[in-house]
């Protein structure tokens, strides 16, 4: 994930789960340990499009929903996987198996979050940030993958980062997934 994106997830989890739309940008930089400037680029496109309010000392997140359908839109997916393979297990047992610092993401992720899948999905996306266990656990496939590992830079899913996952994934049903945190985000 660039740095401009853990910008973008910061910001959403303030606005959207902690209901803090009031942020600064030194703050921010803080936080997620990047420069200031990477902050105040990564607040351009989304100020030019009327998401933020930036002040001389702090910006309002005004827009949330359009910082996460552009975020969505940036976001490649498939550069930041670092492993897949096929694992020929379900998916329950393939979420049981996982080492314990893994983070789910994409359906996992929303199973986990909501208690609930809005469509059977036989797909699993983790964030690790070694890939030792993982692979010892799942062997290299040259079978369709069923198992991806991405790079991990955070400790928990957020749900924008969810949504922004869900959005991204090509299966069919990724699709009645993101109705579903949609209703929950209430955008």
């Amino acid at each position: 994930m660039k740095k401009k994106e853990l910008v973008y997830r910061e910001i959403l989890y303030q606005a959207l789960e902690n209901g803090n739309k009031r942020l600064t940008q030194k703050r921010l930089a803080e936080d997620l340990h990047i420069s200031l400037s990477t902050v105040n680029n990564a607040l351009a496109p989304i100020k030019g499009m009327g998401a933020v309010r930036i002040d001389p000392r702090s910006f309002d997140v005004v827009n949330p929903q359009k910082i996460l359908y552009y975020w969505a839109s940036i976001r490649n997916l498939e550069k930041d996987i670092i492993y897949k393979t096929r694992v020929d297990r379900n998916v329950s047992e393939i979420e049981k198996s996982m080492p314990s610092r893994v983070v789910f993401g994409g359906y996992s992720a929303y199973k986990f979050r909501f208690n609930d899948v809005p469509a059977d999905y036989s797909e699993v996306y983790v964030y690790a940030d070694t890939l030792e266990e993982i692979k010892k656990r799942f062997p290299e496939s040259k079978n369709p993958s069923n198992l991806f590992v991405l790079k991990k830079g955070f400790e928990e899913m957020t749900l924008a980062n969810i949504f922004v996952d869900l959005w991204n994934m090509k299966e069919w049903y990724a699709k009645d997934f993101i109705e579903g945190i949609e209703k929950r985000l209430k955008i």
